[in-house]
């Protein structure tokens, strides 16, 4: 199939897409309209943000899959990255 025919299918697709579609139903997407990204935080900064949480509580926690993290890097050293607001969730701080 030639570079033009491919375009006239699509042409004729998105024409019977508009007649299935009312315009006023149509919601198109927004750049605001993006989740905000997720705010990953290591371990230190983890104790760096709240007083008295130590590195060790911060990986029992993770270990006990009690806060969302990932795991960046290859296998057991790879750096793990907690979410700031399950963190926070978890202790019960408002963020």
């Amino acid at each position: 199939m030639k570079l033009n025919e491919k375009n006239e299918l699509i042409m004729q697709i998105v024409a019977l897409l508009k007649q299935l579609i009312p315009e006023d139903e149509v919601v198109l997407a927004k750049p605001e309209d993006k989740p905000a990204k997720p705010e990953m935080l290591t371990i230190k900064e983890c104790t760096a943000l709240i007083d008295g949480l130590s590195e060790h509580t911060v990986r029992q926690l993770v270990k006990q899959e009690k806060v969302a993290y990932i795991r960046t890097g290859a296998g057991h050293n790879g750096k793990i990255l907690v979410s700031k607001a399950s963190l926070l969730k978890y202790l019960g701080i408002a963020d």
